[in-house]
């Protein structure tokens, strides 16, 4: 081989090395950054929240107790009513003719039992002088005793005739607030014409699902309570926050077999009657203190096949996945029951980029959201 050829050699092999260098450094794998949080430890509160339906704490239908037709609504619907507050006024004249001859019969059954008694009173000592027979005596007592029944039953009769007059006036039964009216003036309306409802809505009752677990839960932090009572709150519709606090009032008598939940009914103060029946909100009430837990953000957790895993970064930098066994939410928190730390730092971004044992560039969240409450 002549000079020429080793040195067209010589330069091939040393621009196939070059291109090699070049090659590896292209393959070589960046190392990923990610963002951890450290694995800490407090006391935290556990919330449950049940969703509710709100209903007054005393109901009444208004129904009238006769048939007529209706003269007058007395109330502006929507209004609050007192007890005994004129609802609706039944055109009266039939109920007051029927009381006038109901009168008049009583005050004829009187006239007949006071002349029953004169009878007596007259034949009595006649009798025992034979100037009566004893007979003529025995008719006018029986008279009399036939009068004084005749004048019973004409005051029943009036009593009767009374109460169906007094009935033309329809009142509320309950303090509360009285719906809008389903009748109008001029209806025929009878005792199964539902006119109105009111509803006593301060307190105002929220009736809620318990499941049994959360039921032993309560009963348990409500014994740890000094008064005896567990402070709720109500979340609305809206997602607000009710600025009244609740109270248990009453739990049902059983577990339901089908749904394995125990109805509960909770009161809430109701000023201005701001809340009103059928309106839908969330039940919240802390039912556990856990002290010393550990707590990490809910989005360091994945799950694979079931299985709860986070993914640790070590002192060197080296990533370790980890199995966990997980405990109740708090927040954008959740409680880790066995598997971590305290201290120990866990990948919440950048978990798409890891697997076990690679070298990863941690950065540390510099500000984390605080705990927020369940529904907030």
């Amino acid at each position: 081989m002549d000079r020429c050829s080793r040195a067209a050699l010589v330069c091939a092999a040393a621009a196939l090395w070059s291109g090699c260098e070049r090659g590896s450094e292209k393959t070589a794998a960046p190392v990923p950054s990610v963002v951890v949080a450290p694995v800490e430890q407090r006391d935290v509160t556990v919330a449950e929240e049940w969703v509710g339906t709100t209903t007054g704490n005393v109901n009444a239908q208004i129904y009238p107790k006769i048939q007529g037709y209706l003269l007058k609504q007395n109330y502006a619907n929507g209004a609050a009513v007192k007890a005994g507050e004129v609802l609706f006024q039944i055109d009266p004249r039939q109920a007051q003719a029927a009381y006038n001859h109901a009168k008049a019969d009583l005050a004829e059954a009187r006239a007949r039992l006071l002349k029953t008694q004169q009878d007596v009173t007259r034949y009595t000592p006649l009798a025992k002088e034979g100037a009566v027979s004893q007979k003529e005596l025995d008719d006018a007592v029986q008279a009399q005793a036939a009068a004084q029944a005749s004048v019973e039953a004409a005051k029943a009769a009036q009593d009767n005739a009374q109460l169906n007059l007094d009935w033309t006036k329809v009142n509320s039964p309950i303090d509360g607030v009285a719906g809008i009216a389903n009748s109008q003036v001029g209806d025929l309306v009878s005792p199964q014409t539902l006119l109105t409802e009111v509803s006593q809505l301060d307190p105002i009752k929220v009736s809620i699902q318990v499941s049994e677990v959360d039921y032993l839960r309560l009963v348990k932090r409500k014994e740890q309570q000094p008064a005896g009572q567990i402070a709720l709150t109500l979340i609305l519709a809206d997602g607000s926050i009710y600025p009244e606090k609740g109270r248990f009032d009453a739990a049902g008598l059983g577990v339901a077999p089908t749904t394995g939940t125990i109805q509960a009914q909770v009161l809430f103060p109701n000023p201005g009657n701001l809340l009103r029946p059928g309106q839908f909100g969330k039940v919240r009430a802390d039912t556990e203190q856990l002290k010393g837990a550990l707590v990490i953000p809910q989005r360091a957790v994945s799950e694979m096949q079931g299985i709860k895993q986070v993914a640790v970064v070590g002192p060197d930098d080296k990533v370790a996945i980890k199995k966990v066994v997980l405990g109740p939410t708090v927040g954008t928190d959740v409680v880790v029951g066995e598997g971590l730390q305290a201290g120990e730092r866990v990948i919440v971004e950048g978990l798409q980029k890891v697997r076990n044992g690679i070298t990863v560039k941690a950065e540390t969240t510099t500000s984390q959201a605080p705990a927020a409450k369940p529904g907030s």
